[in-house]
This record gives C-alpha cells, sequence and structure tokens, in this order.
C-alpha cells in the first residue's frame, strides 16, 4: 500500500512528502539523481528497502524540488535550496532533529545540511556518494568528461526507456519487470530537458571544503564495485570528515535498494540504534521436486475433455496425498506437473518414488526432477535458482524417472539409496554443465 502524499511548502515551492512508521528516531532519505515517491512504491525491492528502514525508524520521503511529485522550477536547483526543502519536509512532519540518508547525488546535499545545521541533525550518512562528481587533476576519483558525456547523450536520444540501468544496477539489466519499472520511474521523476539540466548541474557539484566542518556522526556505506560512483569516492569521504566510519559491502549496484540492501539496512539500523538487526533469513536450504506427466496432450486428445479433467483430479488428489504423508510443500502445479518443496533430500526421493508408483496405478507415466539449493521464501511463494535448476532436470528425465542433481546425491550418502550415472548436461538457461543421476529402481 502507498503511504499518503502530503506537501510541504518551501520558498512557495510545494515539496511531496511522505512519513512511513513510528520508531524513535527519525530518518530522512534524501534521494539521489531522481525520485517519484510514489511509483518508487510499485517495485518491490524497493518497497522492502524503505519498509525495512521504517522498521526502527520514522522514515521521510520527499521529492526534490523539480523531481517526481514535488513542483516543477524553471531553474535548476542550488544545494542551498534543496537544503532549504528538507528543513521545509522536517517542519510539516514534525521533526525537529533526524538522521539524514543521502545516496548518490542526494549525500552531497545532506553533507552541507549537517554541516549548516549540526542542531537538527544526529546523524549522517552517505550512501555510493561523493564529494565532487567529476574527475579532477587533484580529485582523480571523480568521473571523467567522456563518462558524464556519453550520460547526457543518452539521456538526450533514449530518454523514456531504461537510461542508465546497466551502470547503476547491473544485477537488474536481464530483468524485464525490474527494465520496465525503471523506465517509467525515470518518465515519472523528470521530463527530458529537465533531467539534462539537473545531470549537468549536479556534475559540477563539489563539496570537498564542507567535509571537515562536519561534526555529527558519520556513516558512510559503499558498494566495492559501483559502476556510477566508484568506491574510491567513498574512501575519500571517511578520510577527510571527522570520525567518519567506511563501510564497503560487496555489490556492484549503485542503486540502495539492489543488490546490497540488506547490508546497508543492517549497518544503518546498527549506526543508529546500537543494535546489529538479527532478522530471520528468508532464505532456506530446500530440496524441490518437479513433475511432468508424459504425453499429456496426446492423452487429453485421446480421452476427452471430460475423462482427461477427471483424471488430472485423480493424478492431483494422489501427488497430494502423498506430499502430506512425505512432509513436502506443495508450491504450485506446473502444466500437468507439481512443484514441491521438502526439507530433506531423502524424504524427496522417497515421496517421488510413492508419487510414480501411486500415478502408475491411474495408468499415468511421470517424469521426475530433484535438486537441492537456496530458496527465497515470500510469503507462500518459494523463488530460487534451485527450482529453474530442478524444472531443467525433470525435462530431461525418462518417463518413470527420478532425475537428481549430484548436490542430491551427495546429500543422502550413507542413507542406502542406490544411484546411477546418468552423465554430463547442459541445462537450459542454468551456467555450466551438471553431472545428473538416476535413481536406481
Amino acid at each position: 500500500m502507498t503511504p499518503e502524499t502530503r506537501y510541504a511548502s518551501s520558498e512557495g515551492i510545494n515539496i511531496a512528502y511522505q512519513v512511513v512508521g513510528r520508531g524513535p528516531i527519525d530518518l530522512v532519505v534524501v534521494p539521489g539523481w531522481l525520485s517519484n515517491v510514489e511509483v518508487f512504491w510499485e517495485e518491490p525491492s524497493v518497497a522492502r528497502f524503505f519498509m525495512r528502514l521504517a522498521e526502527f525508524s520514522r522514515l521521510i520521503l520527499f521529492d526534490k524540488r523539480g523531481t517526481g511529485l514535488s513542483d516543477r522550477v524553471t531553474d535548476v536547483s542550488t544545494l542551498e535550496q534543496r537544503m532549504d526543502d528538507v528543513r521545509a519536509v522536517m517542519d510539516a512532519a514534525g521533526s525537529r532533529r533526524a538522521a539524514l540518508l543521502g545516496y548518490s547525488e542526494g549525500g552531497p546535499m545532506c553533507a552541507l545540511f549537517a554541516a549548516t545545521y549540526p542542531e537538527r541533525v544526529t546523524a549522517l550518512i552517505m550512501v555510493g556518494s561523493y564529494a565532487r562528481r567529476s574527475k579532477a587533476p587533484d580529485y582523480p576519483a571523480g568521473a571523467d568528461d567522456r563518462f558524464i558525456e556519453a550520460f547526457l547523450h543518452s539521456i538526450e536520444h533514449e530518454w523514456g526507456t531504461a537510461v542508465g540501468l546497466d551502470i547503476r544496477a547491473p544485477s537488474t539489466v536481464n530483468d524485464p519487470r525490474f527494465r520496465q519499472w525503471w523506465a517509467r520511474f525515470l518518465r515519472q521523476s523528470a521530463s527530458p530537458s529537465a533531467v539534462l539540466a539537473l545531470t549537468r548541474a549536479n556534475s559540477q557539484i563539489d563539496i570537498r571544503h564542507v567535509l571537515p566542518s562536519i561534526r555529527v556522526p558519520t556513516l558512510i556505506l559503499h558498494a566495492s564495485g559501483d559502476r556510477t560512483t566508484s568506491v574510491e569516492n567513498g574512501r575519500y569521504l571517511a578520510q577527510n570528515i571527522p570520525g567518519a566510519k567506511l563501510v564497503v559491502y560487496d555489490s556492484d549496484d549503485h542503486l540502495p535498494f539492489c543488490v546490497g540492501a540488506d547490508q546497508i539496512v543492517q549497518n544503518v539500523q546498527e549506526f543508529l540504534t546500537g543494535v546489529r538487526p538479527l532478522t530471520a533469513s528468508d532464505r532456506v536450504l530446500g530440496t524441490i521436486l518437479f513433475t511432468d506427466i508424459v504425453d499429456s496432450t496426446k492423452l487429453a486428445i485421446e480421452r476427452g475433455d471430460q475423462r482427461w479433467t477427471d483424471l488430472l483430479n485423480a493424478h492431483h488428489a494422489a501427488v497430494r496425498s502423498e506430499l502430506t504423508q512425505f512432509r513436502g510443500r506443495e508450491i504450485g502445479t506446473a502444466g500437468d506437473g507439481f512443484v514441491a518443496m521438502f526439507d530433506g533430500p531423502a524424504r524427496a526421493i522417497q515421496c517421488a518414488s510413492a508419487v510414480r508408483d501411486s500415478v502408475h496405478g491411474l495408468g499415468l507415466r511421470i517424469r521426475l526432477g530433484l535438486h537441492t539449493g537456496e530458496c527465497e521464501m515470500r510469503g507462500d511463494a518459494v523463488t530460487g535458482l534451485a527450482l529453474h535448476i530442478a524444472a531443467r532436470i525433470s525435462a530431461l528425465a525418462p518417463a518413470d524417472d527420478i532425475v537428481v542433481s549430484r548436490t542430491v546425491k551427495d546429500l543422502v550418502a550413507g542413507s542406502g539409496i542406490a544411484f546411477e550415472d546418468y552423465g554430463v548436461h547442459a541445462l537450459k538457461g542454468v551456467p555450466d554443465e551438471w553431472r545428473l543421476y538416476r535413481v536406481a529402481n
């Protein structure tokens, strides 16, 4: 559910903001390049990132003037004007003092605010940020002119598409859904001419002279492989802000809500509360079973719709009965087969054998594939590469055979279950080659 959007007035400019959570700490997030506080919540990874911050804080989000849902302006805003926007939003939200979290281009403004109004800042957090955007003889960490010009060219000629995603979040470039969201997010955040002017202005940012004046507790977070703003920018900030703490986390993504989001949230929470969260993992090791009825289309044609539906219902009932007996968790049905998850590979093999025998009594033959790997739990849904691998293995299985990955075979060593080598296979869409095994009858 999207939080309520309200407006604060800053020098006659309306600034859109939202307040989420009721924690004891006020935390103002100052966005980077662009933002739209309502489109943010359309992307699950972004919503999850903000909700995790709101678990221990009263989170305040806003769109800088000229972007998102805030008033459009004819001139590019200065850092001083953006500071006024933060102050106006804090006043409207009833926040006397707050921690500031600025990511990317939002970081320099947070640093300037912290140095100028230390009485209103409890802590400064800069994520994937910098002191100066462009490279200089005395600042080699900055982006060179060719990089900036190439980016401006892509804005001018490709706006409306997923501009800049390849360097801001390389982990998402092959995700069509995320690319579609990012393109919409950009379109709803600024017009082409506005974003060109804003990007040119950002390339001129230089707050190096401000850093020694910052006297609030400061945390610098930076992805080790950041392709937009190199990690050397984070190191420069930590070296020049008195007492600053630097944490470099393992990621190639610049956007804070992509790979590395967990490390960001954990470090922010520990820095602000003194307690590192012991969150329950949403990733577990599980054994995935895929089944598929052999020649299902042919059978459906031969038997007709009603008889085939009756047979399919009997098949589903038989499989579910065996899943219950062997403590399997039904994830769903895929075509004419089942996807199920088990907490142990031996039990999964035993269930697969029982399912095969049970549906054989209905006159059906099935293929069965098993793989053990890490699965991601999202409520009742289960996702992860392990499901794709199990599906590919199932597709390679002969009729009435149970084919497993080497991981499954190795984990049931000593169980008395016998295997036969099924050779090395390439699994469509999965890296490397995989040695597979058949469960011996």
